[in-house]
């Protein structure tokens, strides 16, 4: 009898273990879960990691997500199809066809106003300090727009607004964040330079190297880098007033080794550029290709049609990149991990290079590879983002439609 209760009470916690183990495990997949997918149907909709998940058209079986909204339809993923996991909202949206990149290209991008990257006392004619841009307000990564009413496009204008006030207050409009502020400038009289000052270093431009992601033929228009262009100084992502992608030829590589970043090294084609830079957002730089240049693409590129991030899994890929001339090739490369709850980030998933001949040419990614184009199961999956400094050989990538969604 006492052997009897023994074993049917080890019966009962190896029971309640399991069932706890089980729960335990729909927790993890729960937090791995994004709130919303994208797909062309939500019929036997499956996650390439989770094979262990399936999913139906029945939410009120499972606790709502936070976070969720109701605009798509709503799914339930299952764990053996028996416990509730997570409810997934998803919108239904075809997968374009997009033609692959892999080409580096020049950038150059005029400032939506100035860009104020440092702040500096001004030595008065008495010998006292101030500084006349702190005093009213300013900070370092803000954006002057306005001066008096005049549109800033230039270092150049602002300067000259400012020597040519008379030491009157100007009028400043300023962006900060998504914020509008009004602000008075009072320049002062330098003693040193002998003009009027308002204590500020500021940036009306920015240029460098980048690698395009992907391009639509039909429209022309293309996304590259797959990360924000950030001023250097303020860390601040760069506003768009106006811009030109032109041609590159790389001319040089700076390998990447253990804690130190390498680099693509190039020079800008004296020709016309081939597009127009439009838009710089957290996913990456977007534009438009001119008509030549569409044309020339066009006629020799690879197109692959889009995978959504559900899509994706661990295991071999390849990337499209450039670390000579200006044609691109395939390497072979492999993904790491995939980080579906990822949202909108720029890092949703880690890379590794396998490719003997990137990893003997560059060491692995380097600056200026961003953007390059990561394919999987004949699919465009996403794109190099950024480098892991303590390994060039790994990286992040950035899903595909967080980038096609900017398109």
């Amino acid at each position: 009898m006492f052997f009897k209760r023994k074993i049917v009470r080890s019966a009962a916690t190896l029971l309640f273990a399991a069932f706890v183990g089980l729960f335990g495990t729909a927790g993890y997949y729960s937090a791995h879960l994004p709130a919303v997918i994208s797909a062309s149907s939500a019929d036997d909709l499956k996650i390439a990691a989770f094979p262990q998940l399936s999913c139906s058209a029945a939410p009120e079986l499972a606790v709502p997500a936070a976070g969720t909204c109701s605009d798509g339809e709503q799914v339930t993923f299952s764990l053996f199809g028996a416990i509730p996991v997570k409810n997934v909202e998803v919108r239904k949206t075809e997968a374009p066809v997009l033609a692959v990149g892999g080409r580096p290209f020049g950038i150059k991008l005029l400032m939506e106003g100035v860009m104020v990257t440092g702040l500096g006392d001004v030595e008065c004619q008495d010998g006292s300090l101030t500084c006349p841009a702190e005093d009213a307000g300013l900070q370092k990564g803000d954006i002057i727009r306005l001066a008096d009413g005049e549109i800033l496009t230039s270092n150049d204008q602002l300067q000259q607004k400012i020597a040519d006030s008379g030491g009157n207050v100007l009028e400043l409009s300023v962006r900060r964040g998504d914020e509008d502020i009004d602000m008075e400038l009072q320049p002062v009289f330098s003693r040193r330079s002998g003009g009027l000052k308002g204590g500020m270093w500021v940036r009306d431009s920015i240029a460098g190297i980048g690698t395009m992601s992907f391009f639509d033929t039909k429209t022309g228009c293309f996304a590259g880098l797959g990360h924000p262009i950030c001023d250097s100084d303020t860390c601040g992502i760069v506003p768009v007033h106006s811009g030109e992608a032109v041609p590159v030829e790389i001319t040089d590589v700076k390998r990447g080794a253990r804690g130190l970043a390498g680099e693509l090294r190039g020079k800008f084609a004296m020709s016309d550029s081939f597009g127009i830079l439009e838009r710089n957002k957290p996913s990456g730089i977007y534009g438009r290709l001119n008509g030549e240049a569409l044309a020339e693409m066009t006629a020799d590129c690879q197109e692959f049609p889009m995978a959504f991030r559900q899509e994706i899994t661990e295991g071999e890929a390849e990337i499209y990149t450039t670390v000579s001339g200006d044609t691109p090739e395939r390497y072979s490369a492999e993904i790491v991990s995939v980080d579906y709850s990822s949202g909108t980030s720029s890092k949703n998933m880690v890379i590794r290079i396998t490719d003997k001949r990137l990893l003997d040419a560059a060491g692995g990614i380097v600056q200026g590879m961003s953007g390059s184009p990561i394919i999987q199961n004949g699919k465009l999956i996403g794109a190099v983002t950024h480098v892991f400094v303590g390994d060039p050989a790994k990286g992040y990538g950035i899903f595909a439609e967080n980038m096609a969604s900017e398109l």
